[in-house]
């Protein structure tokens, strides 16, 4: 594997060129736009043309709204004015429908906004569409019963991760500098840790949920953005606070740099559920962690006071979703809901769920205490890193929703073995670019904080960016 820096490097399948977006990020197309250097109109024209040229590759778009986008009112006075973005289809907006990756039904058109739609575009940024995302956010992996899987721009022949799949890869290959995401397991982080992108998972409360989320028996969901710089994520977080400041935890603030305090930060390399974590990702994880010791931090061995019983309740909890889903599809979702053609992955969770319903209540019980376990294990530290994932991204086809489910769940418990404890917990993290594999694909650090402290996360992002590690 070779060392950092890879600041200049592109995915295999972009779409940087010399038009009105070039390379900037939001946070500079904004200032563009905000001084009349350019107009709305250019960055949006740009922004399209880009994703014509690399969707019939990548297959990352679901729904496409240019007409709108060309229509839409630009706040310039608003953080991110006119900047191009994609909202992920598992969130209504208004005219469009959501179908949640699922070939089970043909959704209609939604008749307003999620709260989340509206939060999020209360930073100015203009939607062209809807990413794509797998059947109901269940996978890692952006893959389909149906259809073709979303690409990895930076080899096609691998996965760009999940549920987060069609955003990740829009940002990835430069159609947009800023995507949707949301993240019940790892759907932030997962696709930015295999684009080489930033993710960030907000803490629980802190922003808007949609109807799903609100509902679920634990909600696990958080709402934000993947993007290629860390001052996006930041000015993205400041914007949707300013919309609606979340209540019972300190303000984020405007984060616009690293901060110089020294901070206590435990490195975890191995799962605490006993997946074993690959030499590449290994050796990413503790060149990172060189790096934050040379920027002044301490950094120590740590670990995480959860095992492979958290590996199994998450999966009964997962399960439950699927059962959820697939039962209520006609009542809450659309009458003409048809399970049977769920793929593999959502109809084995949600057999097993069946299998197993006697040992849901445990679960639940125990999942309920992990916010408690999770903030006692900050006594020592102020910031986790760790793996995003146990290993590389994989081949398209190895995390197919169509794999015997035995076999694919063996498989996804073995590589998203770190992510999930911050769903259930509701503690933040943020995965940042740490390394390129010898398969052309990224690996991603991930750097976890104490609840309500995004802002740590970001000044930490915001050194490791500076000091031009990984492929940010």
């Amino acid at each position: 594997m070779s060392a950092a820096p890879w600041k200049s490097m592109k995915p295999q399948v972009h779409t940087y060129r010399d038009d009105a977006m070039g390379e900037h990020d939001g946070v500079a197309l904004a200032a563009l736009v905000r001084s009349g250097d350019l107009s709305s109109t250019e960055v949006i024209e740009a922004a399209i043309a880009r994703v014509e040229a690399v969707d019939p590759i990548l297959h990352a778009v679901q729904v496409r709204a240019y007409g709108r986008a060309r229509a839409a009112s630009i706040d310039i006075d608003a953080p991110l004015a006119g900047v191009p973005t994609f909202i992920k289809d598992n969130t209504d907006v208004i005219g469009l429908p959501t179908n949640h990756g699922s070939a089970c039904y043909v959704a209609k058109a939604a008749k307003q906004d999620s709260p989340v739609t509206t939060q999020y575009l209360s930073s100015g940024m203009v939607a062209l569409g809807k990413s794509r995302l797998p059947e109901f956010g269940f996978n890692a992996a952006t893959e389909y019963r149906y259809e073709e899987p979303v690409r990895n721009p930076w080899n096609l022949e691998y996965t760009p991760g999940a549920s987060s799949g069609g955003s990740g890869v829009l940002v990835a290959a430069g159609a947009v500098p800023v995507a949707h995401a949301n993240d019940g397991g790892g759907s932030i982080r997962i696709p930015a840790s295999c684009n080489g992108l930033v993710g960030l998972k907000p803490s629980r409360g802190r922003f808007a949920d949609g109807p799903q989320a609100k509902s679920a028996p634990i909600n696990v969901v958080g709402e934000g953005v993947i993007t290629r710089s860390v001052r996006d994520t930041a000015a993205y977080l400041a914007a949707a606070e300013r919309f609606a400041p979340a209540r019972r935890m300190r303000p984020i603030g405007r984060v616009e740099g690293p901060a110089t305090t020294p901070l206590r930060i435990g490195l975890v390399i191995d799962s605490p559920a006993g997946a074993e974590t690959d030499d590449q990702t290994r050796t990413a994880i503790e060149r990172t962690a060189k790096a934050l010791e040379a920027m002044g931090h301490h950094v120590e061995p740590a670990t995480v006071p959860v095992d492979e019983q958290f590996a199994a309740d998450f999966v009964t909890y997962w399960g439950m979703l699927a059962f959820l889903a697939t039962r209520t599809g006609r009542l809450l979702i659309d009458r003409r809901f048809d399970a049977t053609r769920a793929d593999g992955l959502t109809l084995g969770l949600r057999s097993q769920f069946q299998r197993h319903l006697l040992d849901a209540p445990g679960a639940l019980r125990r999942l309920k205490k992990t916010e408690a376990i999770y903030q006692a294990a900050f006594g020592r530290h102020d910031l986790i890193l760790s793996p995003v994932l146990a290993h590389v991204p994989p081949k398209i086809g190895y995390l197919s929703p169509q794999q015997p489910f035995d076999q694919l769940m063996k498989r996804l418990t073995n590589y998203v073995a770190f992510t999930p404890l911050n769903n259930v917990s509701g503690g933040p993290a943020i995965a940042v670019p740490a390394g390129m594999s010898i398969e052309g694909v990224p690996i991603g650090a991930h750097l976890s904080g104490k609840i309500g402290d995004e802002a740590t996360l970001l000044c930490v992002a915001f050194a490791l960016e500076e000091a031009n590690w990984g492929i940010v």
